[in-house]
């Protein structure tokens, strides 16, 4: 996989979120010049957060400064993206805020939408060669090193002896695999050259797809049979391996990374199953973008907190960068206290005797 730079520097503090509450059609109600604020979500398939998390607390945070807003989902296809970019700026968005579903599509629409003198900020991902104005994120490097620093805890944790480490990247077109990657990378590659652990079998997984990383991970097990632990980017690559695992009557046996602290992630680590995944509390990220978003659209300069490096582009893009947190089984109920998910959905049927052991009330 190529190598990501993310160059962080400090910057001014971000100030408080905004809250949530409002009405249900995404509008204020009101016309003249108000602004108005375009979002496109990139899919439902890769995570459950875009729907379940980043659409609801976007909503949230337009409704309670009373802006008028569209959020659409292109659901993994480029075409429809760029149809909807073009749809949000012929209805009269002042800013658009996008997930790109690869650099190219993505820096085409920003493009479009500089020249119609829209702002601009890329969410969550930065569109490399791209012309966003503002790039609003996690420090996805550091998500990687949770991740890395994980499966060595869970490995040491289980007294493993030179395992070998299969990896299951994502996506080839998301530059925050490749940071994520940077990451993880950067703790195991030690490891591997003073021969602590064995690099085993470590492939891409097109478009985050959940369905292809099973596959790929059981081609993995056939090359290397005796996998012992797994560099999952994601709760939904890492569902998929502990899934082939599961086959083998192997799950719990081998320590499984995961992120998103999904609901399916966090049921995994309660069972044994996952060794941990990273929380990336999205509120806080969704709360920096409204709040972005709706000072651009009034015309107002954002506040930002870090500077991130576009390699592509050749530039540092102004950004705010929230902090992620590692998760394992004796503080999954951070997450829920948190209000990411809630305990009627986490603790359901047989995860609920796990739930409570787990302190979860």
């Amino acid at each position: 996989m190529r190598k990501g730079l993310l160059l962080i520097t400090a910057s001014v503090a971000l100030a408080s979120s905004l809250t949530a509450c409002g009405s249900d059609d995404g509008s204020s109600g009101s016309g003249g010049e108000q602004p108005k604020i375009g979002v496109i979500l990139p899919d439902s398939k890769s995570s459950a957060r875009w729907e379940t998390a980043d659409r609801k607390y976007l909503s949230e945070a337009f409704k309670a400064a009373g802006v008028d807003y569209d959020i659409q989902n292109a659901q993994g296809d480029k075409q429809q993206f760029q149809t909807i970019a073009d749809q949000m700026i012929t209805n009269g968005v002042n800013v658009l805020v996008i997930v790109n579903l690869d650099s190219g599509t993505g820096k085409a629409v920003l493009d479009k939408a500089k020249a119609q003198g829209v702002a601009t900020i890329d969410y969550d991902r930065l569109t490399l060669g791209g012309s966003a104005q503002y790039y609003v994120s996690f420090d996805n490097t550091q998500v990687g090193t949770l991740q890395g620093e994980g499966l060595s805890k869970c490995l040491s944790d289980m007294k493993a002896k030179k395992p070998i480490i299969a990896t299951l990247n994502g996506s080839p077109t998301d530059n925050n695999a490749t940071l994520f990657a940077d990451g993880y990378n950067g703790v195991l590659d030690p490891k591997y050259k003073s021969g602590e652990y064995v690099k085993g079998p470590d492939q891409s997984v097109p478009d985050w797809d959940n369905a292809q990383a099973g596959t790929i991970f059981e081609q993995m097990l056939t090359s290397e049979p005796e996998v012992g632990g797994v560099l999952a980017a994601n709760d939904g690559l890492g569902n998929a391996a502990i899934a082939v695992l599961r086959k083998q009557n192997r799950n719990g046996e081998v320590p499984v990374t995961g992120q998103d602290a999904t609901v399916q992630g966090l049921q995994n680590i309660l069972a044994g199953d996952q060794c941990m995944t990273v929380y990336k509390a999205v509120k806080k990220e969704a709360d920096a973008t409204a709040k972005l978003a709706i000072s651009l659209a009034k015309g107002e300069k954002g506040e930002t907190n870090a500077t991130v490096e576009d390699p592509e582009g050749k530039r540092e893009v102004a950004a705010v960068l929230e902090t992620p947190v590692a998760i394992y089984k004796e503080n999954v109920k951070d997450v829920v206290d948190d209000g990411f998910v809630s305990k009627d959905e986490l603790c359901t049927g047989k995860y609920a005797a796990l739930c409570a052991e787990a302190g979860i009330k």
